[in-house]
């Protein structure tokens, strides 16, 4: 009888391969058995992959604080805006429900004070007093918040 010729249909791509087992582990690999005791074995050798604890929670709070453009802060100098803590704080308040919502550059409004916001970057472009706001045009920003 003659070999019966492989339908090509039911070939991969690649060709016939024939099944491999699993493959050795490599001189000084962990098997999976250890994969269960790999914390405790990680931290028992001494290096640390990445940062502690202490320094990714320090750079959580630093990364909430807001910065001012030098553009905003000789606004908020020459126009003579308050920025008390409770400005502050209700302002970083605004722009973290504007960065919930997916926001780019926001209008972020409090107590009649009107900043501009880069909401990436936390960083207050603009600041406009109540009493300067008669006529201004706010553009460049995608969404408004009343803080």
């Amino acid at each position: 009888m003659s070999p019966i010729a492989p339908n090509p249909a039911l070939v991969p791509p690649g060709g016939l391969v024939t099944p491999v087992g699993p493959a050795a582990p490599a001189k000084g690999a962990r098997r999976p058995e250890d994969a269960a005791h790999g914390a405790a074995g990680a931290q028992a050798g001494g290096a640390q992959a990445g940062p502690s604890f202490a320094d990714a929670l320090a750079n959580a709070g630093a990364t909430s604080r807001l910065q001012f453009s030098k553009h905003a802060l000789a606004r908020v100098q020459r126009r003579g805006i308050e920025l008390g803590p409770n400005t502050l704080t209700r302002l970083s308040q605004g722009v973290d429900r504007a960065a919930g919502k997916g926001s780019r550059d926001s209008l972020v409004l409090v107590d009649g004070t009107a900043f501009v916001v880069s909401v990436s970057n936390r960083t207050v472009i603009t600041a406009v007093g109540s009493e300067h706001m008669k006529d201004n045009v706010f553009t460049n920003i995608d969404s408004a918040v009343i803080a």
